[in-house]
């Protein structure tokens, strides 16, 4: 066989008028939804910042519990200063997080990128030690099994902050990034329990939900707000070559993709208008 028909051979078959298509509105979709997760995963970063932190820094910690009942207990100091550490991270991680994943930056200002990127990835392991410390302290307010939810999330945190800077010191480019996106799903996961609970109490009249934690609802919502999150990464991860997806997954994915981004939205919305928008301009002015 000849070099050409070798060549020939290995190449990929063209897409379709339709598979084109598909494609091109699936990318979209990806840059849209991403656009939408840095703008509200931002705010509410800086939200977390404005009430949690800013707590913190004025010695009034009773407050946190205004939003999670029983967070805040002075008997325990060590399971307080976990937690305290988990949400001034948190929301570092919220804020940073998004701004690794631009390309143009990542491109174009190489070095900026490994820094902010270093910073990240420490954040994102004192994120999950702080909360497995005051979960192996005090425990969750759901009991075991919010205990059990939360602490594989923040095992997971762990997990996925060391191969993300594992492969980036490796420099393996391509499983550091699937490593990256798994790490920011994650890094989001706070930011979606609220979105789910505020359109839960919105649409449901809090079905499923007591004030200890322990309904049905939540027992779900233990788990929820980080297994979807690294699903939806693996089908960025899995779709960055479109030629090796049909044209129906890639369908189905957009579909998926674009009712996600208008439920975020909407709930970005809501909630900077109601909650994070008052807490943040407080905190600046």
């Amino acid at each position: 066989m000849s070099d050409a028909s070798a060549i020939d051979i290995a190449q990929p078959s063209p897409l379709s008028k339709p598979e084109k298509i598909i494609a091109t509105v699936f990318r979209w979709t990806r840059i849209l939804l991403m656009t939408t997760v840095w703008v509200s995963a931002g705010l509410f970063g800086f939200y977390i910042l404005a009430f949690y932190a800013s707590a913190l820094y004025q010695g009034n910690l009773g407050r946190w519990n205004e939003v999670l009942p029983g967070l805040y207990d002075k008997t325990t100091q060590k399971a307080t200063m976990g937690i305290g550490l988990h949400f001034a991270m948190g929301g570092i991680i919220l804020i940073l997080g998004s701004i690794q994943l631009i390309d143009a930056i990542r491109i174009k200002y190489l070095t900026f990128h490994r820094w902010v990127g270093r910073i990240y990835v420490v954040a994102s392991i004192l994120v999950a030690i702080g909360g497995l410390t005051f979960i192996v302290i005090k425990g969750t307010i759901g009991g075991p099994v919010m205990n059990v939810g939360f602490g594989l999330y923040g095992i997971l945190m762990l997990v996925t902050a060391i191969e993300t800077y594992r492969h980036a010191v490796a420099k393996n480019t391509a499983t550091h990034r699937a490593w990256a996106l798994r790490l920011y799903a994650l890094a989001i996961g706070s930011w979606l329990y609220r979105m789910d609970y505020g359109f839960w109490f919105l649409l449901a009249d809090k079905a499923g939900h007591n004030n200890t934690f322990t309904g049905p609802f939540d027992y779900v919502m233990a788990f929820f707000f980080y297994l979807p999150n690294l699903l939806v990464a693996e089908i960025f991860i899995r779709s960055q070559n479109t030629r090796k997806t049909s044209l129906w997954i890639n369908l189905i994915f957009t579909i998926v993709l674009l009712s996600m981004t208008g439920f975020l939205l909407l709930g970005t919305y809501y909630f900077t208008k109601f909650y994070w928008g008052p807490a943040i301009v407080e905190w600046i002015f």
